[in-house]
C-alpha cells in the first residue's frame, strides 16, 4: 500500500471505478471459471458411478442406451416386419410405432458423447 497522496488518490479512484463498471471479461472469465468447477464436478460423480459395483448405480446410463436402441429397432424393424406379417397372415391387431420425439434427444445426446469419447481415443488422448 503506498503512502504517498497521489498513489493513495489513484488506487481509490480505480477502486471506485471498477466497482462502479466493473471489468466485463473479469465477470466472464468468473462465470466460465464457475460453468468449469461445474462440468468437473459432473465428471467426478459420472466416474464414481461408473465404477460403483451396484448395477442400479453404475448400469442406469447403459440401460437407457439399451432402451433407446431397442425403441429405434422397434420403429425401423419390428414394426414393419410386424405390420407386414400381421397384414400378411389376416390378423386385425393393429400396432403402433414408439414415440421417438422423448427418446431421440437423448439416444442423440448420447451418441454426440460415445462420439467425442471414440475422438479421444482416436487422437491418443483416452488410454
Amino acid at each position: 500500500m503506498a503512502l504517498d497522496p497521489v498513489t493513495a488518490v489513484s488506487d481509490l479512484a480505480k477502486t471506485v471505478i471498477t466497482t462502479i463498471w466493473p471489468d466485463k471479461t473479469e465477470s466472464e472469465k468468473a462465470q466460465l471459471a464457475a460453468a468449469l468447477a461445474l462440468v468437473q464436478g459432473q465428471i467426478e460423480i459420472n466416474k464414481a458411478e461408473a465404477e460403483s459395483p451396484n448395477v442400479f448405480t453404475s448400469g442406469w446410463r447403459p440401460f437407457i442406451g439399451w432402451i433407446c436402441g431397442l425403441g429405434c429397432a422397434w420403429n425401423w424393424i419390428g414394426f414393419p416386419i410386424g405390420k407386414f406379417v400381421l397384414a400378411y397372415t389376416g390378423h386385425p391387431i393393429e400396432l403402433y410405432a414408439a414415440d421417438l420425439s422423448e427418446m431421440m434427444p437423448l439416444l442423440l445426446g448420447m451418441l454426440g458423447l460415445g462420439g467425442l469419447r471414440t475422438f479421444e481415443k482416436v487422437k491418443g488422448v483416452a488410454k
